[in-house]
């Protein structure tokens, strides 16, 4: 009886499966290297701008990656520093009160040292600006506030070295990105941040609902607390921002703001947390004498910090306040006095 594996043979034919996969696997390195070039053509990050050179549409979720850009292009000469607190202050109204160009950088849950890095890109490449503010939340003030969070952070982005950026362009994250960006370019996308770093990111304000505020209000005066330390220490991210400003020309309007936090979310007074703010607003104060800022405080009870319709939770407040604060800067700036109703105070330092 004739076997079977002839027979199989004379159906399935050979096929050249070497030549096949050698095939196959070129393609993919081609397609490989023609979506690479794709992505560092397009510049997604904008890793190449410099002065002189506008930034692209800012079109990543994670501002991490794509402020440095506006750092970097020499476009602005005024800029705003911070975490989600200080975002929605409008850097069109913050350049009608101090003048230039100015740029929203605050970023989510910025740490200390990211804001610090960002701000020190931005120093490089705009060393004599017009007007700096800085939202210093309490996170600033604890001695062990981390490094970095959970969000990614590319501090390849923050040197001035183009060339370690390219290995960080391989990935399918960016070539996503990418492929936005060149679709905002075409007009058939909306960028999703405007290009002087500005967003309004809380919800519309026609859908403010005073009820789920004063919810989400209730849940951080029921939450326990953690107490502060009770031998305040002085802060090492403070005394690194000090470090990097003090080559500010004079003519930099430098303002430390502590924007206004609902008081469910302040310190109990004759706490350890209460004394930890005092000793540091003290040592930020004390910055601020040395280098000629003004401290605009709104981290204190008063009839804006108590008020639930003012915000969307415990650190988050509406839009027209943010409209108020950008004012209120330029008041306290020429008139060098705090609010008559007390919503803030202020300590102006002196240059030597």
């Amino acid at each position: 009886m004739r076997s079977p594996e002839p027979l199989l043979r004379e159906a399935w034919p050979a096929t050249p499966w070497p030549g096949f996969v050698r095939l196959a696997a070129l393609v993919a390195v081609a397609l490989a290297l023609a979506l690479y070039a794709f992505t560092v053509a397009v510049d997604p990050f904008g890793s190449r701008v410099r002065p002189g050179s506008a930034p692209g549409p800012l079109m990543d979720l994670n501002q991490r990656y794509i402020y440095p850009q506006l750092a970097r292009s020499g476009a602005f000469d005024a800029a705003v520093f911070g975490t989600s607190t200080v975002r929605l202050l409008d850097p069109e109204r913050l350049a009608t009160a101090f003048g230039g160009h100015a740029a929203n950088l605050g970023m989510n849950a910025a740490t200390p040292w990211e804001q610090t890095e960002l701000a020190s890109l931005f120093l490089r490449h705009a060393p004599a600006p017009r007007a700096l503010v800085f939202g210093l939340d309490r996170i600033w003030c604890d001695p062990e506030a981390p490094r970095l969070t959970p969000r990614s952070f590319p501090p390849w982005l923050y040197d001035d070295d183009p060339w370690n950026d390219l290995p960080q362009l391989l990935n399918l994250r960016t070539l996503e990105i990418a492929a936005r960006v060149v679709l905002a370019r075409a007009g058939l996308l909306r960028e999703r941040i405007r290009r002087d770093g500005y967003e309004v990111f809380t919800p519309p304000e026609a859908r403010y609902d005073l009820a789920r505020a004063r919810l989400n209000l209730r849940l951080i005066a029921d939450a326990p607390v953690k107490e502060g330390p009770h031998h305040p220490a002085r802060s090492p991210a403070l005394d690194r921002l000090d470090s990097l400003l003090a080559g500010l020309p004079g003519t930099t309007r430098l303002v430390f703001l502590l924007p206004p936090i609902h008081v469910v979310a302040q310190a109990a007074p004759g706490t350890p947390t209460a004394e930890a703010d005092r000793a540091c607003k003290a040592q930020i104060a004390e910055m601020a004498e040395r280098l000629g800022a003004t401290v605009v405080d709104y981290r204190r009870a008063s009839p804006l910090t108590s008020e639930d319709a003012n915000y969307w939770d415990a650190a988050h407040y509406r839009l027209p306040i943010a409209s108020r604060i950008v004012d209120d800067l330029a008041t306290a700036i020429r008139t060098g006095r705090g609010a008559p109703d007390g919503i803030y105070t202020i300590k102006s330092g002196r240059r030597g």
